[in-house]
C-alpha cells in the first residue's frame, strides 16, 4: 500500500513541479555566487596574472650556458681517482670488505629459537600493578 502511496506522490504531475521549484531554490545562491568579481588587489601571484613577456629577441642557443663552478681537467680527474682506488685497496687489505658470518648454522639456530625464548621470558615475568594474581 505504500508503494502506491509513494508512487503517486513523487510521480504525479505536481510533485514534478515541486521538485524543479526546489532545485530553483537551492541553486539559486550558487548561480548568485558565480556573478561576483574581485578587485584588482587579488591575492593571485603576479605572474599568473601578467603572462609572459616579449623581450624582442630570441634566445641564441649557440652560445654555451656558463658554468656554476670551474670543471676538472683530465689529469685532476685521474688524480682523484687513483687516490680513490688507493683508499679502496687499503680497506680491502684491512678487511674492510663484505666477509660471510663465521658460523651460519649458529645463527639460523638463533634465528628458529629466538621468538620462543623471547615469549617463554615475557610470558613468565608478570606484573603486580596489572594482575593482582601474580606470584
Amino acid at each position: 500500500m505504500t508503494i502506491n502511496v509513494g508512487g503517486t506522490y513523487f510521480l504525479g504531475a505536481g510533485s514534478i513541479c515541486r521538485i524543479a521549484i526546489a532545485a530553483a531554490m537551492l541553486c539559486a545562491p550558487l548561480l548568485a555566487g558565480g556573478c561576483t568579481s574581485t578587485s584588482a588587489n587579488s591575492s593571485a601571484p603576479m605572474a599568473l596574472t601578467e603572462g609572459p613577456k616579449d623581450t624582442g629577441s630570441y634566445p641564441n642557443l649557440n652560445i654555451p650556458p656558463q658554468v656554476a663552478a670551474k670543471q676538472l681537467s683530465k689529469e685532476e680527474t685521474a688524480a682523484k681517482l687513483g687516490e680513490l682506488k688507493a683508499k679502496q685497496q687499503a680497506q680491502v687489505a684491512k678487511g674492510g670488505g663484505a666477509k660471510p658470518a663465521p658460523n651460519t648454522a649458529a645463527l639460523n639456530t638463533l634465528a628458529r629459537t629466538h621468538g620462543d625464548e623471547a615469549l617463554k621470558q615475557i610470558e613468565g615475568k608478570c606484573d603486580p600493578a596489572l594482575d593482582p594474581n601474580c606470584n
